[in-house]
This record gives C-alpha cells, sequence and structure tokens, in this order.
C-alpha cells in the first residue's frame, strides 16, 4: 500500500466532563500528519454560523490496532488563526513545563476506571449488588474478577504504541480496574495518558462494553474511581524536606485544585471510601485517607515523591498537572517545611494494617 491511516485524536468541549473524538485520515507514505480541521459545532466547540475548528497533530505513536504503518495522532484543538482553542488546556500545560523546566517534575497517574455493560457495572447481577467489597481488589477467579481479557487486550495496544503503562491492577468495586502511566513529564504523561484512555474506550468498544471515568459509578457502599497522581520535582527525588514542603503548597491552594480536579469531586470526596473530604486538606505519611499521601518509604528514605489521592477519574490530566507544578514550583520556600509539616509527616514505626482489604492497596 502506499498509504497508511491516521487516527486523529482530540478532546471535545462537553461539559462539565470532555470526551474523546477521532477521524481517521489517509495520508501518503512517507508525509507527516499536517494539520486538519472538523465541525466544531458537532463538538461543543463552535457555533454553526463559523464551525471550523483545526487539528494539529501533538503526539503521534504506532496504532497497534490497525498495525503496519498507521498511526495514532493526538491533536492540540486550534482556532483558525492557529491559536489555542478555548477548549485547548494542553497548551497552557506546555507554557507552564517551559516554565518551571529547571525543577524537572515527574508525574505518575493511577487511572481508576470502570466497565460497564448496559445500565450496570461489568459482571453485576441483573437484579440486586454483588457481594460487599473485599475479595475484588487484586483478585483472582471469575467470581471476583469480570473483564480481564478486555484489560489485558488495552495493556498488550498501550505497550505496542510506546506508551509509558506502568502496570494494571483490579480495582476494589467489582467491574473497576486501574492502568498507571508514567514516570514522565507533566505534558509527556498527559498526551500518553489521554492516548491510552482512547486505547481503553477503542478496545472495550470491541467487547460490546463501555469504560467510563465517573468518579462515583455506583452510588452508596461502594468506591469511587480516582486518578491519584504521584508527582516529583529533582529537589524532591534528593531530599524529604521538599517532599513536606510541596504536601503543604497544595495545602495552600487546596480550594483551587479541588475545583479543577474533575466534576462531581464532592460525591466521591465523602471521608469514606479511602479519600479525605473535600472541605478540608490534610497530609501525612502512609495516609490512604489523607488528601495528600507521603509513602511511608519516602518518609524513611528521605527523599522520593508524593500523591495526590484528590483528582477524579475524569478529571483532564493537562490540568491537574499544570496546576501541580504552578503550585509546588512557585510556592515561597519549596525547600523547606514548617515545623508543624514536618510534625505531621514522621513516619510510624510500625504502620497499622487495615480491617478491610478495601483498603489494602
Amino acid at each position: 500500500m502506499n498509504f497508511y491511516k491516521a487516527e486523529y485524536i482530540w478532546i471535545d468541549g462537553t461539559k462539565p466532563t470532555a470526551k474523546l473524538r477521532s477521524k481517521t485520515k489517509i495520508i501518503p507514505k512517507g508525509e507527516k500528519p499536517m494539520i486538519w480541521g472538523f465541525d466544531g459545532s458537532s463538538t461543543n466547540q463552535a457555533p454553526g454560523s463559523n464551525s471550523d475548528c483545526v487539528l494539529k497533530p501533538a503526539f503521534i505513536c504506532p496504532d497497534p490496532l490497525r498495525g503496519g504503518d498507521n498511526k495514532l495522532v493526538l491533536c492540540e484543538v486550534l482556532l483558525t488563526d492557529m491559536t489555542p482553542h478555548p477548549t485547548n488546556t494542553r497548551a497552557a500545560c506546555v507554557d507552564t513545563a517551559k516554565k518551571y523546566a529547571a525543577h524537572d517534575m515527574w508525574f505518575g497517574i493511577e487511572q481508576e476506571y470502570t466497565f460497564f455493560e448496559g445500565s450496570k457495572p461489568l459482571g453485576w447481577p441483573d437484579n440486586g449488588f454483588p457481594g460487599p467489597q473485599g475479595p475484588y481488589y487484586c483478585g483472582v477467579g471469575a467470581d471476583e474478577v469480570f473483564g480481564r481479557e478486555i484489560v489485558e487486550a488495552h495493556t498488550d495496544a498501550c505497550l505496542t504504541a510506546g506508551l509509558l503503562i506502568a502496570g494494571t491492577n483490579g480495582e476494589v468495586m467489582p467491574g473497576q480496574w486501574e492502568f498507571q502511566i508514567g514516570p514522565n513529564g507533566p505534558v509527556e504523561c498527559s498526551d500518553h495518558m489521554w492516548t491510552a484512555r482512547w486505547l481503553l474506550y477503542r478496545i472495550a468498544e470491541d467487547f460490546g462494553v463501555n469504560a467510563t471515568l465517573d468518579p462515583k459509578p455506583v452510588r452508596g457502599d461502594w468506591n469511587g474511581a480516582g486518578a491519584h497522581t504521584n508527582f516529583s520535582t529533582k529537589e524532591m527525588r534528593a531530599s524529604y524536606a521538599p517532599c513536606v514542603a510541596a504536601a503543604e503548597a497544595l495545602g495552600k491552594k487546596a480550594a483551587l485544585h479541588i475545583e479543577n480536579y474533575g466534576a462531581g469531586i464532592e460525591a466521591r470526596l465523602t471521608g469514606a471510601h479511602e479519600t479525605a473530604s473535600y472541605k478540608k486538606f490534610t497530609y501525612g505519611v502512609s495516609d490512604r485517607g489523607a488528601s495528600v499521601r507521603i509513602p511511608w518509604q519516602v518518609a524513611r528514605d528521605k527523599k522520593g515523591y508524593i500523591e495526590d489521592r484528590r483528582p477524579n477519574a475524569n478529571m483532564d490530566p493537562y490540568v491537574v498537572t499544570r496546576l501541580i507544578t504552578d503550585t509546588v514550583c512557585s510556592a515561597a520556600g519549596a525547600g523547606k517545611a514548617s515545623s508543624n509539616g514536618a510534625s505531621k509527616a514522621k513516619l510510624p514505626a510500625r504502620p497499622k494494617a487495615k480491617a478491610k482489604a478495601a483498603a489494602k492497596r
């Protein structure tokens, strides 16, 4: 064949949570994907009277579904004057990453999601509910695990595409899973995450299943779905005080972060089911009920990273990595922790195991 297929992928203007869109362009071999266009009036990004929007390739990788020379092309959306569209959150992330490049920010994002088959989570009975949470997290067996074949196909696709997928696991609620992307810089990690999300939706489609990022897909005594975001600066990877200072910096702008960490966050961050309340910011060592967790080995090694547990599964990675980068890197005295913060972050002599298996993550 003298041509290849390029699947142009972009983020639309749907509110409160944007959706992924894509379409195929046939390109002569030897030519790179160039700018293209689409009807913004059909994606909540333009009025019908002025509907043209521009797709600018931003991240290109092999297409693991079509194989061969075919490509996946993640795009930024531009206006026709070649400036970023108002729904384009990548452009601001790029600017922030450049501004604080000296801090060498790394991110690793844990993407939780839930498989649905029709109106119910995959594997749930047609009437009523499955057994209570406990055996499903990292479970094994047909009575505890639902959708593994989709997860394996997705993992293989991410690897073939060259995405930095770091692992997968079954989650606490039956039908719920997680994959991790990173570590990488804020823009790169976000590009890989959006592409991995597209692959998840597309592969699940072949199985007649829907993958949703709803942060609270089932109301009641069931875990929600988050996107825990691990991060570090080069200073944090060298010593402990900047780790605590980063947690404190996030606390000073807690309201701003909560506002931008995904729609429906109040339903998930209740203070139960391994979450802190969205109304109160806390941090601590080995505390999965805190807003921000300092892993126990970080406190022991006196260097490393911290985990922001607040972002929803449906968050925009470009927004979250930009906010964390800006908040942490711009904080005054980022290399020094207050005496109060240091006292709250002492390593416990012997971390107590949670009573429920649901908390062992």
